[in-house]
């Protein structure tokens, strides 16, 4: 798979386009894929488009529209990163408009793993008379929609692990009541921005207990654009007050506690066991709700908790230039070794 000898350079060139396209609408199209479709004649393109938010148009019928000479559609080719649906959801299924179409090649980057899908979208086009091409890049664009791939295929949200620590490993420091409330911060403004950006990525940001306490988050998208993620908390005992910004009605909000209690406004407490399958329980919750994918942004004891549990997928990790001398040690992951000042990227092996 992905062997590109066995491609026309066209192929690779029209696919790479595809994922440019599908990539435009990152934060937007969850639980969707991010989508990108070209149509080309003759070598040229002739019309293109991208699944721009969750609920509208998909890639293929966007850039089927875009061709302004139809009649050029009966000998052209197709390039889409993920197999046609064939299903009814939000919109009818793409095989259908293809057919309709009748383009005669389709060249597809990944199979589509929903099970509403799953090869469906393929044999449709076969038996419809369209020749099919598969695997094109498809490592890029499994890679691509990651989050969409491990949902269905893990029944579970694509976990990104965040965090800061200082030169000497700390998280955070000894808090004393008067740096209760708010960050004690370890980066500057550029890496802030960055994970607000993040954020604007993720279905989902989730917080400890402690973390809630101490800094007193807001879990929001306010230096980027995009579509706020759901607000996730833990509290056990149910002593995280009600003043916290988490708590303010502005934002969807879930909180896993294991005590009974009312939803308030825009609040939602999920009552669970708090054993050993606490993290397996979380993600088994926001599969539930259709959440793809969750940033988990602090403290150490959560993330250490998802760590051990091998239930996370990628973490991101800032090394500031600050000493503390003594605090809340950084997480520990067997074999990762942050930078001496920067930032790291590390995904767990499969």
């Amino acid at each position: 798979m992905n062997n590109f000898p066995e491609f026309p350079a066209l192929f690779i060139s029209h696919m790479r386009r595809c994922l440019d396209l599908a990539s435009t609408a990152a934060g937007y199209t969850a639980p969707n894929p991010m989508v990108g479709a070209v149509v080309v004649c003759d070598g040229r393109i002739i019309g293109e488009g991208f699944h721009q938010q969750y609920g509208e148009s998909h890639a293929e019928v966007n850039a089927i529209c875009s061709v302004r000479e139809k009649e050029l559609l009966e000998r052209s080719t197709l390039y889409v990163n993920l197999e046609p649906c064939s299903h009814y959801g939000k919109t009818p299924p793409c095989t259908d408009m293809i057919i309709s179409a009748r383009i005669p090649h389709i060249v597809v980057g990944s199979a589509d793993p929903n099970p509403k899908v799953a090869g469906r979208g393929i044999a449709k086009l076969r038996a419809a008379g369209c020749q099919i091409t598969e695997h094109v890049l498809e490592a890029e664009c499994d890679r691509l929609n990651i989050r969409f791939m491990t949902y269905h295929r893990k029944h579970r949200p694509y976990v990104v692990l965040k965090w800061a620590q200082t030169a000497d490993g700390f998280i955070d420091m000894v808090r004393y009541r008067n740096i209760v409330g708010r960050p004690t911060w370890i980066t500057g403004w550029y890496e802030q921005t960055q994970v607000h950006k993040w954020r604007s990525e993720e279905q989902a940001v989730m917080v400890g207990t402690n973390t809630a306490l101490a800094d007193n988050p807001m879990l929001n998208i306010r230096r980027w654009q995009g579509c706020q993620p759901l607000r996730v908390t833990i509290d056990r005992q149910l002593r995280l007050p009600a003043s916290l910004h988490l708590f303010d009605g502005s934002l969807p909000t879930l909180v896993f506690t294991e005590k009974q209690h009312k939803e308030t406004t825009n609040v939602t407490y999920v009552q669970v066991a708090f054993d050993k399958q606490l993290p397996q329980r979380i993600l088994d919750e926001l599969y539930r709700r259709k959440i793809t994918s969750v940033l988990i942004e602090g403290g150490t004891q959560l993330l250490q908790t998802f760590i051990d549990a091998a239930l996370w997928d990628e973490a991101r990790v800032f090394t500031g230039s600050t000493l503390f001398g003594d605090g809340i040690k950084a997480p520990l992951i067997e074999g990762f070794t942050p930078p001496h000042c920067g930032y790291s990227l590390l995904y767990k092996k499969v």
